[in-house]
């Protein structure tokens, strides 16, 4: 727990105030020895007179060919790379030697610098050899801190009708404060996807300051005095709390083993998914007694807790950020400036027009020039629309057909939870049963394999959306169109998490900017789905106009079987992709 508590904001601000005096590192504690290879390595780069490491960019020398080298090799450098065969065999690796606590060999530069890596195989500072509980835990808090975000979005239903009142706007106006949020948290990951990737800045800073400006702005939202303010607040809102959409998966690849991955994955992507669906049910029964500013309270009676967790106990789980921060430590400790670490080496030149292409204008290329990641962009954002205008037809539905009030709708939205349990039940068991025991047994499949759970489920979303449109009337019990929803949710889901998967093992390089740009482009859809449902459920009613878009979801069957036959093809042409 000291660790913990060291490693996470309230920690870092401690040794900061106090000069490292309190929750010191291992290297900062008296009687602390390096490694005996890292010390003989150190004396004899001390009696050579070698180049200093500092004039020019240092390289690596060759790896040595020896097992024994080779083994720790991949232990070490586990963590950068990409999710192939690579990867699984240094994972594979790594749960081994782990638990025999064999030194690392440190590797030398050309010109004399030392790299920082781990000391031993079962290094406590690498996050792949933290307990599972750890983990566990530290999986749990960003699901907690994705899931307080989403449910704000859509939280704000409720107050609509109180909002409606209390400014004198009309019902599409009213409704901007959801497509603006939505907005704000699509475009944010542009932004704090790359800053989070950069070791010096690691992804703590970024949570932090960003998850407090997300506590403050919420306060003066929920007290707003004027209809213009509470939308730029809203907007702001979603603003400061993306960085949970561009870095909450990345926090959670970095602690877990590439067989393991999914299953932490599908944690994170079931509260960002059920968010949305379970904030009318939070604020439904509460807003039309209390008033339409309540919802706006709660939002901060949730958020500032999750805050107070993060500052308290949220480490940081960036590999080449920890190394980074050893490299200064033992720099310092030493008085020597050989100890380097990777990114430094690599970052040492970096400029900030590079960090901006990388993060606008190189996932706008690919996605243009890609055809399956073009699909992709395309398949998810009209899906995420989908999913959005669902919170503009429910008041259609449920109130005139079923007399239903406003806490009973809410409660209607607990079949997103529902379909999104039996998603994970049938995700799990493809993974548990087929996927992985093959993995262990033949190696990694092509990455169209990934996509076969989406293959029938893609047929899911049109079902469940023709349901809902043509059972959604007086005559039929109010729980056949609410089955149709729950069948959309649970397919979708399922395909959302075999795309999710088949985008970082095709293009491992640009995973980051893909799922940045994914968020832009699912959200941005949303924001105008939320506006365009009035018009359209308004001039073609609620069954022709879900018909609609349930003809559109036939994109998606088209589409995703197209991918899974000629995927290989696509990515042999590309030069983005990796290719068998």
């Amino acid at each position: 727990m000291a660790a913990v508590i060291r490693d996470a904001p309230f920690g870092q601000l401690v040794r900061y105030l106090t000069k490292n005096k309190y929750f010191q590192y291992p290297e900062e504690k008296p009687g602390f020895e390096l490694p005996e290879t890292w010390l003989q390595l150190l004396n004899e780069l001390d009696t050579a007179k070698g180049p200093d490491p500092e004039k020019d960019e240092p390289q690596r020398e060759p790896r040595s060919h020896d097992a024994s080298s080779e083994t720790i090799s991949r232990a070490s450098t586990q963590h950068t790379l990409p999710f192939t065969e690579a990867r699984l065999q240094a994972d594979e690796q790594q749960e081994i030697e782990k638990v025999k606590s064999i030194p690392i060999q440190p590797k030398k530069t050309k010109d004399g610098a030392i790299l920082v890596d781990w000391y031993y195989t079962d290094d406590n500072e690498n996050p792949h050899n933290w307990s599972n509980t750890k983990r566990a835990l530290l999986a749990t808090l960003i699901c907690l801190y994705t899931f307080v975000v989403y449910t704000t979005s859509a939280i704000y239903t409720s107050s609509v009708p109180g909002i409606m009142q209390q400014f004198g706007v009309s019902d599409l106006l009213a409704t901007l404060g959801l497509s603006l949020y939505v907005l704000g948290y699509g475009t944010g990951p542009l932004i704090f996807s790359p800053l989070s990737e950069i070791p010096v800045i690691g992804r703590n800073p970024v949570y932090i300051v960003t998850m407090f400006l997300f506590v403050i702005i919420s306060i003066p939202t929920a007290f707003v005095g004027n209809f213009p303010g509470l939308m730029v607040l809203r907007f702001l809102q979603g603003f400061f709390g993306s960085p949970c959409l561009a870095s909450g998966g990345a926090s959670i690849g970095d602690m877990y083993s590439l067989m393991s991955l999914p299953y932490a994955m599908m944690a994170w992507v079931s509260a960002a998914y059920c968010g949305p669906a379970l904030g009318p049910l939070l604020s439904g029964f509460a807003v039309p007694v209390k008033g339409w500013r309540w919802s706006l309270f709660e939002s901060i009676w949730a958020s500032a807790p999750v805050f107070v967790l993060m500052f308290l106990f949220l480490p940081e789980t960036s590999t080449a950020t920890i190394l980074l921060r050893r490299a200064e430590r033992l720099r310092k400790i030493h008085n020597n400036d050989r100890f380097m670490s990777q990114s430094e080496i690599d970052q040492r030149n970096m400029k900030v027009s590079d960090i901006a292409v990388d993060a606008l204008i190189k996932p706008l290329e690919i996605t243009i020039k890609d055809p399956a990641v073009l699909f992709v962009q395309i398949y998810t954002a009209i899906i995420y629309g989908i999913y959005y205008s669902f919170f503009e037809v429910f008041p259609l539905v449920y109130p005139v057909y079923y007399n239903m009030n406003l806490g009973q709708i809410g409660l209607v939205f607990l079949c997103i939870l529902v379909s999104c349990l039996i998603g994970i039940a049938i995700y799990f068991s493809y993974l548990y049963f087929w996927m992985n025991p093959r993995i262990a047994r033949f190696g990694f499949p092509a990455q169209e394999e990934r996509l076969i759970p989406a293959l029938p489920a893609s047929i899911g979303p049109t079902v469940g959306l023709f349901l809902f449109a043509w059972t959604a009337r007086a005559s039929i019990h109010w729980i056949v169109p609410t089955i149709g929803i729950t069948i959309y949710g649970a397919t979708v889901f399922i395909v959302m998490q075999c795309v999710f998967v088949y985008i970082p093992l095709s293009y491992p390089m640009y995973a980051a900017s893909l799922f940045a740009a994914n968020d832009f482009f699912r959200s941005a859809l949303a924001c105008g789905s939320v506006l365009f449902a009035h018009p359209l459920f308004g001039n073609l009613g609620v069954a022709r106009g879900t018909s609609l878009l349930g003809g559109l979801s036939v994109i998606g069957i088209i589409g995703i079987w197209l991918l899974y036959f000629y995927g290989a093809r696509l990515r042999a042409l590309s030069k983005f992709a990796l290719s068998e």
